[in-house]
């Protein structure tokens, strides 16, 4: 009888283990930032203005940004105004729980720009929290963008230069982007 017993508790703590294990193998649900970021992913390819449009509604102007992976997929690289004497980068990526940006502008300084927490997955707000190249976050700087992601061949992007604290509005970037067709 009492081996029975043994048994009979053997196997349930066996049972319990085994559906901790099952439990264990599930991915865990991303954070904001990490689901943000796997959004951002999604723009890997070639954009154009949207508003530059053939008849065949295939964008026809030049490519004003291309993003890629790289870093193992870690890491996503825009090319801004790809070949011009303008030409910039933004690198995103995650820092622990938090999705960073860091643009290389042609202001010659470096704004470091972090994901605000949103409640929309869609529209992604950065704000800079930091400034290389620069005496401080009071100097002329990128340091707002924000990044709609309409859907797969379309995104927004409008990006606010700050100087002590203020926008200015003779700094601002407005991007109503396309797909570049393959």
């Amino acid at each position: 009888m009492k081996t029975s017993a043994v048994l009979t508790c053997a196997a349930l703590v066996g049972l319990a283990l085994t559906a901790l294990t099952v439990a264990d193998d599930k991915p865990a649900a991303k954070s904001g930032s990490a689901a943000a970021f796997d959004g951002l992913k999604k723009l890997v390819g070639e954009w154009c203005q949207a508003d530059k449009e053939g008849p065949d509604g295939q964008p026809t102007g030049p490519v004003v940004t291309t993003f890629k992976l790289t870093a193992a997929g870690s890491v996503l690289h825009e090319t801004l105004f790809p070949g011009s004497p303008h030409e910039m980068v933004s690198v995103y990526h995650m820092d622990g729980p938090d999705l960073i940006c860091t643009h290389y502008c042609a202001l010659q300084n470096q704004p470091r720009l972090k994901l605000e927490p949103g409640k929309d997955a869609k529209t992604l707000v950065f704000k800079s929290v930091s400034l290389s190249n620069g005496k401080s976050l009071n100097d002329m700087h990128m340091g707002n963008a924000m990044i709609t992601l309409i859907d797969d061949n379309h995104y927004k992007a409008d990006w606010t230069a700050l100087k002590d604290g203020k926008p200015m509005p003779d700094h601002v970037g407005k991007f109503n982007m396309a797909r570049k067709a393959k």
